[in-house]
């Protein structure tokens, strides 16, 4: 299951939607470009619904983040994220909206899988609403508190994280050694079979 970003030349077919003037939002990145091709299917289908590619040895890229919740982790509450790596830990950068049904019914895994090997990992959820149009900071709140999520979660401060991660499908969740090399990127939901291998890999190969 995803929310889908088209590429940002189709902005005159679909048109800006709410708050697209906003600054810093990617214009052609509305609510209706994300949702109008998203999976459907039973939950026993979601896997099909996410796609994986492995970068390598590629390194993850920094940006600006602000803190909802976690700074203690994330080491304070306007930070780089790369600092999350001063922790010594591998980590899972899961992109998120308050507005993307995909990543709500996503979430409750990743806290679920989160609470298993937290001694191990770092997961950070990273807040994109309001540069892909499925969203604002309160949407975003207001999804952290409904679905009781206790992991570090931000939101960046600008959309250079859209442009650095290549971001085309929501959710995207990246898997990080803890010397800060890309080793998995899924586009799309994952379910917690797939969480499971995936963290699985990420631990091994840290």
């Amino acid at each position: 299951m995803v929310s889908e970003i088209t590429d940002p030349r189709e902005r005159n077919r679909y048109g800006r939607g709410r708050g697209a003037a906003k600054r810093g939002r990617m214009k052609g990145f509305t609510r209706r470009t994300f949702l109008g091709a998203g999976c459907v299917g039973l939950p026993s289908l979601l896997a099909a619904c996410s796609t994986t590619t492995a970068p390598g040895s590629a390194s993850v890229p920094d940006f600006t983040i602000t803190a909802y919740q976690g700074e203690d982790v994330l080491g304070g509450q306007t930070v780089k994220f790369s600092k999350v790596f001063e922790r010594g830990k591998p980590v899972i950068l899961n992109f998120w909206a308050g507005l993307c049904p995909p990543c709500r019914a996503e979430m409750p895994g990743f806290q679920k899988m989160f609470d298993q090997v937290r001694a191990s990992v770092v997961l950070v959820g990273v807040d994109l609403g309001p540069f892909v149009g499925l969203g604002e900071h309160e949407d975003a709140r207001r999804l952290l508190a409904e679905l009781g999520v206790r992991y570090p979660a931000a939101f960046a401060v600008d959309s250079t994280p859209v442009q650095l991660y290549q971001i085309r499908a929501m959710p995207t969740t990246v898997f990080v050694t803890s010397k800060g090399k890309i080793v998995d990127t899924a586009n799309g939901m994952l379910v917690e079979s797939q969480m499971r291998a995936k963290i699985e890999r990420l631990i091994a190969s840290s």
